[in-house]
């Protein structure tokens, strides 16, 4: 006969809590989830594609509607939030936050699914990120395994973007490329992080739980200005913050050290002021979301 559960909690972060028995319960699971299409206002299409089996990783791929058969568009790999354990690239929000980027800026996005603690701890988030962003640099040659990055894919502009879980998440996949290198002809021009997560807040206890491999609070993965911030490997970035959002004081910090690594890149930080974390994910329409979006379109149009 099986024993009944603890329902002692041990451990309580803001996202979850951990009962004596090991058990854990995340709070707000925003696990509603929408399938891709062809959206008849923007005319972008949207599919799914695997990328793995084992471990399962795979995306939502975003193709603006095209002005001739050959034509070639830059491409963003997309990240998405939800502290590293929540929500989707099939979510409501971000299939249609990538909609509207792909069509406005005219980009094809690779919108990243990737596994979610509990059940796939950290680091599976970077890694399976990692292994997106391989796969789409495997079409450079037009030999890959999906038609849109073979036939429409410009792999020489690639961006990189994501809101706070996915804008750590971005830094992340940026340092890496400086450090290991993507195949000859792929090139991540620029980074956006959206309200990013960066260690030296409240939460830092939280990464760190579920993180069992962390390497304690310099992991560079949460304290990213522990490493040489020179070596980024892209050209520019650009970095918003929330005026009410506590996560606000740790992304300037990581601002100023990036400005002061003798990295060659530029970077820009944008304030939103008298807004909080992720504030447009609420409402993608609304007049303060529209400006934001108008800043990032710009800047990943930009020559």
């Amino acid at each position: 006969m099986a024993s009944a559960p603890n329902n002692e909690i041990a451990l309580k972060f803001r996202f979850f809590q951990v009962y004596k028995d090991g058990r854990v319960e995340l709070f707000n699971l925003h696990n509603q989830k929408i399938p891709p299409s062809d959206d008849p206002v923007t005319g972008v299409q949207s599919k799914d594609v695997i990328i793995s089996s084992e471990p399962q990783v795979s995306a939502r791929i975003f193709l603006p509607k095209l002005k001739n058969p050959n034509q070639k568009l830059p491409l963003l790999l997309y990240i998405h939030g939800g502290g590293f354990s929540m929500k989707s690239a099939s979510s409501p929000s971000y299939h249609k936050l990538c909609n509207q980027v792909a069509g406005e800026a005219d980009f094809i996005v690779v919108s990243v699914e990737y596994g979610l603690f509990p059940t796939r701890p950290i680091p599976a988030c970077y890694e399976d990120s990692w292994a997106v962003l391989q796969w789409v640099a495997s079409h450079v040659n037009g030999n890959g395994h999906d038609p849109w990055l073979n036939d429409h894919a410009d792999l020489g502009k690639v961006f990189i973007g994501g809101d706070s879980a996915g804008g750590n998440i971005s830094h992340t996949l940026a340092f890496r490329v400086g450090s290991i290198g993507l195949p000859r002809g792929v090139k991540v021009v620029g980074v956006v992080m959206v309200h990013p997560f960066f260690g030296g807040t409240k939460d830092d206890e939280m990464w760190l739980y579920m993180c069992p491999t962390n390497s304690g609070l310099n992991d560079p993965r949460m304290n990213p200005g522990v490493e040489d911030l020179a070596r980024l490997g892209c050209e520019r970035m650009l970095i918003f913050v929330a005026e009410e959002d506590y996560l606000t004081v740790a992304a300037k910090s990581y601002y100023e050290k990036l400005r002061r690594s003798g990295w060659k890149g530029t970077v820009e930080l944008v304030e939103n002021e008298k807004e909080n974390h992720c504030f447009h994910l609420h409402d993608l329409d609304g007049d303060k979301a529209l400006e934001m979006r108008h800043k990032f379109v710009s800047f990943l149009k930009q020559d």
